[in-house]
């Protein structure tokens, strides 16, 4: 399921161990998790890049898709299915 690779890929990429467990679609993530600032996001889109064979073009990145768990899901399943 990809919302459970995109949780591993956070709680590994941002080091939020077992806070990554607690999430839901519902869980905000940017501007909520002081681990996520622009730098994480450079690195985080990387990992989503190579796990899911993926690219993400920077006009395709906006606060929008990381505003939630479930944000963030839905802009990688549109992208896996493209």
């Amino acid at each position: 399921m990809i919302q459970n690779q995109i949780k591993t890929l956070l709680a590994a990429t941002l080091n939020l161990g077992t806070r990554a467990d607690s999430m839901t679609p519902d869980t905000p993530l940017l501007g909520a998790l002081p681990e996520l600032d622009s730098m994480a996001v450079v690195g985080l889109i990387a990992k989503l890049e190579e796990q899911f064979d993926i690219t993400v073009m920077d006009d395709e990145i906006s606060a929008d898709t990381f505003a939630t768990l479930g944000s963030l899901v839905r802009f990688v399943e549109e992208k896996t299915q493209a």
